[in-house]
């Protein structure tokens, strides 16, 4: 039963594969400031050292740091823990050594960080339920999950498969590390911090019970991480499981479940991993999603942000290509390209108010063809929302204008 992990987690094939990894996933330093391109020459020069604690299991890791990122639900920071690199190349070690003997045991209905798996393979097997008649959605919002996962239950659950008491002793000092904020060590009592690479493989193995039980039942779901929807054929039948599951979720995990996130309704009431199931059963962008993607257009074309057209262009290139990378599973995708209109509205409002005065204005207006009675635009006192839908603004920055100069809208990338 993996008695001598530790070997394989050290051996010169493993060590190569994770700081490839670590090194092209960058990240910021951790608590000691060292970077990812230090990382190759600080292994050459002590590599020997740390292996030997390793296999002696007198490794000790060095605390987080904390960093705050905003959710991008609008609901509040994120905690991320963000270790030494070379505490996530020796995570990236262990996990590259236990995820051969993880993935197998896992089961089908868990999508979220696992190999050739994906979100999009999440939301078509809900897609699949629904067809099917399950179109009420038990929606389960776990309050928290990473800070409150159970060290104990983990740990318990690492070692009925694996008995390298080294390898197992260095994941439970990886738990115990503690954060440091503002130069103060504060020791934890529970919860996997996120920023690691080990942390979701320890999220899917402490989930993988959860799933257990839900096949034990008989239901049909789909979980993303801490994500998890139960498909139904009834309302009656959403509430009991809800219950049910509730109260299975905070006896046997010593989880809560967000009363308030959480919830029973039909699959287009509902949203899952950012987009919702419309009445025609077809996958769209939920109108949440739509709503943070407003705010995020707005944001990317204020005027008064000191940057070059050419940055504010590729910022929002950058953006829109990650943006619909994701949604473009969409099958219904009427409600993202009706936004395109106002999208370049924010745009032309945005260059008229950094072209300043009205000289500016009109210079820029007849280097984009105006001339004449055209160009009287340029002197008007209107505000720049009024005046981004006049045909003079229109003409200047029309669309194939704004196509040519590499103002990209999702319909552009639709085809690609």
């Amino acid at each position: 039963m993996y008695e001598n992990l530790m070997e394989e987690v050290v051996s010169p094939e493993n060590y190569g594969k994770a700081l490839k990894a670590v090194v092209a996933n960058d990240g910021s330093p951790g608590v000691d400031g060292m970077t990812t391109k230090e990382l190759s020459g600080h292994l050459l020069e002590h590599w020997e050292k740390i292996q030997a604690k390793l296999m002696a299991g007198s490794y000790i890791p060095s605390p987080v740091k904390r960093k705050e990122i905003r959710k991008e639900n609008g609901g509040g920071m994120r905690k991320l823990g963000i270790p030494t690199v070379v505490d996530r190349f020796i995570q990236q070690m262990l996990l590259q050594a236990m995820t051969p003997i993880w993935e197998p045991r896992f089961s089908e209905h868990s999508y979220g960080f696992r190999p050739g798996r994906q979100a999009a393979d999440a939301v078509r097997a809900a897609q699949g339920y629904a067809t099917k008649g399950r179109d009420w959605v038990v929606d389960i919002d776990i309050t928290k999950f990473f800070d409150h996962v159970n060290w104990d239950i983990l740990m318990g659950k690492l070692g009925e498969v694996i008995r390298d008491k080294r390898v197992l002793k260095l994941i439970g000092k990886y738990l115990r590390a503690g954060i440091m904020t503002d130069g103060i060590v504060v020791k934890s009592v529970e919860g996997t911090p996120q920023g690691g690479p080990l942390s979701p493989l320890l999220a899917n193995i402490y989930l993988d019970g959860l799933d257990r039980e839900l096949e034990r039942r008989g239901h049909q779901f789909s979980r993303y991480a801490d994500d998890c929807n139960i498909y139904v054929g009834s309302q009656a039948a959403g509430e009991r499981v809800m219950e049910s599951i509730q109260g299975w979720i905070e006896k046997h995990l010593r989880l809560e479940v967000n009363a308030k996130k959480s919830g029973v309704g039909r699959t287009w009431e509902r949203k899952f991993l950012g987009f919702r199931l419309n009445r025609a059963r077809q996958i769209e962008a939920a109108p949440e999603s739509l709503e943070r993607f407003k705010a995020k257009v707005r944001e990317k074309w204020r005027s008064g942000q000191s940057l070059t057209s050419n940055q504010l262009r590729d910022n929002w290139r950058q953006y829109i290509r990650g943006w619909w990378g994701y949604y473009r599973l969409a099958e219904n995708r009427r409600p993202i390209t009706r936004l395109e209109g106002w999208i370049r509205r924010h745009i032309r409002a945005c260059f008229w108010q950094r072209w300043h005065e009205p000289k500016g204005r009109e210079r820029n207006l007849r280097k984009l063809g105006l001339t004449g009675r055209e160009l009287k635009v340029a002197q008007s006192s209107r505000g720049a929302w009024h005046l981004a839908k006049t045909g003079s603004i229109h003409k200047a920055l029309s669309n194939a204008n704004l196509r040519r100069y590499g103002f990209l809208m999702a319909s552009d990338l639709a085809g690609n």
